[in-house]
């Protein structure tokens, strides 16, 4: 007996230590986690911060020598010529066309300063400025005619070669674009396609086959759907490359498979006395899922399709192969023209040399991230205020 009682006794420790080290590897685990996520963060955050951040110079403006000789660089002082920036000097031309009142005059405005003396005043390694042009923008800053500045331009300019004029406006217009045709495209037929798969179609082997092909569709890489997108809507339909509707109508596709797997879990939720009780006051099969079914199941619904939707947002794999990675300074203003969308941006700006454009490469990443936090952040708070227990 005591040898019994001993032996059991041991088994009872060595069960506790497995029970109290499993604790400790989910603690670990979740620590790890944790950590990691943290330091993304502050990485993205440290580096992408300054990008919201302008660099600009004062200047006085002679917009009669641009008439005068066509040359642009004549509008600021000669000595500023290579502190202000080259970009926003291009456009000087454009403005006087636009403005044909201005030529003659002259103003002192605030500009932004080309690049390299943008990364030196922030005090970036690899600015490339040169020597005599560190010392000028020095004794600029000290009279107080160089400063640093939010840079609100950032959220409505569109993209450019130069870094200190390039902006998120057009990418963002287009994210929007794009997310609203998936929208008005993915939800309708996702919840339709959900409805009668889980209330009316019958259990045969061609309904099987549908269920077990959209599980797969959701599992595929999301690349996969960008080459159906080029065959089937550019190469077959003739839907302009590169445009607002061939990413829309790609990412539509990629995001069908999420919405009709949490809308058939939604479905599922509703308790059958719910649509025994319609049946036994004489309504219809329609009746029943119109009225009394998805109504209770919309939380989840809505809850599902906001996900799908946050994370065709943050795709870039699709829209590679319908062309939306072109250079694209000006937003869209129709669903036919190109356009690029957030992620495609960011993609565009890690991949440049110039070194500049890595504070930007951050600075759009957490614009994207916000964006992404704030569908996903709606998608707890339908869940939590429409949700119901049965």
């Amino acid at each position: 007996m005591n040898e019994t009682f001993k032996l059991d006794e041991n088994l009872l420790r060595k069960r506790y230590r497995a029970e109290k080290r499993f604790h400790a590897y989910g603690i670990i685990a979740i620590g790890l986690a944790l950590a990691f996520i943290l330091f993304f963060f502050i990485d993205v955050l440290s580096k992408g911060i300054p990008g919201f951040q302008t660099v600009q110079v004062q200047v006085e403006v002679d917009y009669s020598q641009v008439v005068a000789d066509g040359n642009y660089r004549r509008v600021v002082q000669k000595d500023l010529v290579h502190i202000a920036s080259r970009g926003w000097m291009r456009t000087v031309p454009m403005q006087l066309r636009n403005h044909p009142e201005m030529i003659g005059t002259k103003e002192t405005i605030w500009v932004p300063a080309a690049f390299r003396v943008n990364q030196y005043i922030k005090g970036n390694e690899g600015h490339g400025l040169e020597q005599k042009y560190q010392a000028l923008a020095d004794e600029l800053y000290k009279q107080g005619t160089i400063r640093k500045a939010i840079d609100w331009h950032f959220f409505t300019r569109g993209d450019s070669k130069l870094p200190e004029i390039a902006g998120v406006g057009a990418s963002l217009v287009g994210s929007l674009v794009v997310m609203f045709i998936t929208m008005i495209l993915a939800v309708p037929i996702g919840v339709v396609t959900a409805v009668y798969l889980e209330e009316f179609s019958p259990d045969n082997m061609l309904t099987r086959t549908v269920e077990v092909n959209i599980n797969n569709l959701a599992a595929i890489p999301s690349i996969l759907f960008g080459l159906l997108g080029l065959a089937i809507f550019i190469n077959f339909f003739g839907v302009p490359r590169s445009s607002a509707l061939a990413g829309g109508m790609t990412l539509a596709l990629m995001t069908l498979p999420i919405i009709i797997i949490s809308t058939r879990a939604a479905l599922r939720s509703v308790p059958n006395s719910i649509r025994e009780g319609a049946f036994g006051v004489g309504a219809s099969g329609l009746q029943v899922v119109w009225h009394h079914v998805l109504p209770l199941a919309l939380p989840g619904i809505l809850t599902g399709s906001i996900i799908g939707l946050a994370q065709a947002l943050g795709e870039t794999a699709p829209l590679l192969i319908v062309g939306m990675m072109a250079f694209i300074p000006e937003a869209p203003l129709s669903i036919y023209q190109a356009s690029t969308v957030l992620p495609a941006q960011i993609y565009t700006w890690s991949s440049d040399s110039i070194r500049a454009f890595g504070e930007l490469t951050a600075a759009g990443v957490i614009v994207l991230l916000t964006i992404m936090l704030m569908l996903n952040g709606l998608a707890i708070w339908l869940r939590q205020h429409t949700s119901r227990t049965w």
